[in-house]
């Protein structure tokens, strides 16, 4: 299995043929080196509607076929512009031909503007994602703050890898995210949801030295790098 980082919370999956993406941000993100238009995919996960989660996931569907997984609000609203759609909601889980995807919690808002009528539509609860690949199992935890049941998915789950976020200001910062990191006690944590913004920049590798400091594994991938699974 290759897991690649795209820059803000965007990640593909290669796994047995099959092509998953996860929150696709590449035409609006100035820092990412892949374009819409290259990416493959066979399901796409969207863990909310934020525009930074879900700017390509209508061009990439569209180009390839792909499933959108998404919550059921979200879902719908997809599906009425013709897109393939599998809706699911917070605590469900589904066995997919990659795999399994189990959606969890996850603290945030999720809703898509529209600034030039200047309006807000809410699109249900945000979400994170528990998928089971390979007899692996990876946790990406979507826009999220530090929140107690993380603990819950480290003690009755054993997590190789983890994405967590880290830019602070919308989303837990590093030193939540440490804690986050030891509540779920994965093998192996990838920093998002950084950077990509003033508001939002951050040190990788200084959070990853104070993963080591508490005794594990961080990998500060650059954009574009991928790690094998």
């Amino acid at each position: 299995m290759k897991v690649t980082y795209h820059g803000q919370s965007t990640v593909t999956i290669e796994t047995n043929g099959q092509h998953i993406v996860i929150d696709p941000f590449f035409s609006g993100n100035d820092k990412a080196m892949t374009k819409p238009e290259d990416v493959k995919a066979d399901f796409i996960l969207l863990t909310h509607a934020h525009a930074d989660h879900m700017a390509d996931a209508e061009t990439i569907a569209k180009s390839t076929g792909a499933t959108i997984v998404a919550t059921h609000e979200l879902a719908t609203y997809l599906s009425f512009k013709g897109l393939n759609v599998h809706p699911m909601n917070i605590g469900g889980q589904f066995e997919f031909p990659f795999g399994k995807v189990k959606m969890t919690q996850a603290f945030h808002s999720s809703s898509i503007i529209d600034e030039e009528k200047q309006t807000i539509m809410y699109m249900g609860m945000p979400a994170g994602f528990l998928l089971t690949i390979e007899d692996k199992l990876l946790y990406h935890a979507g826009d999220t703050a530090l929140f107690g049941d993380l603990a819950l998915y480290g003690a009755h789950h054993d997590i190789d890898l983890a994405f967590l976020p880290i830019g602070d200001n919308f989303t837990m910062g590093p030193e939540d995210a440490l804690i986050a990191a030891d509540m779920l006690q994965a093998n192996a944590v990838v920093p998002i949801h950084y950077d990509t913004f003033d508001l939002i920049k951050q040190d990788a590798k200084s959070f990853c030295d104070e993963l080591e400091a508490q005794g594990q594994t961080g990998h500060p991938l650059a954009i574009d790098e991928s790690l094998e699974l």
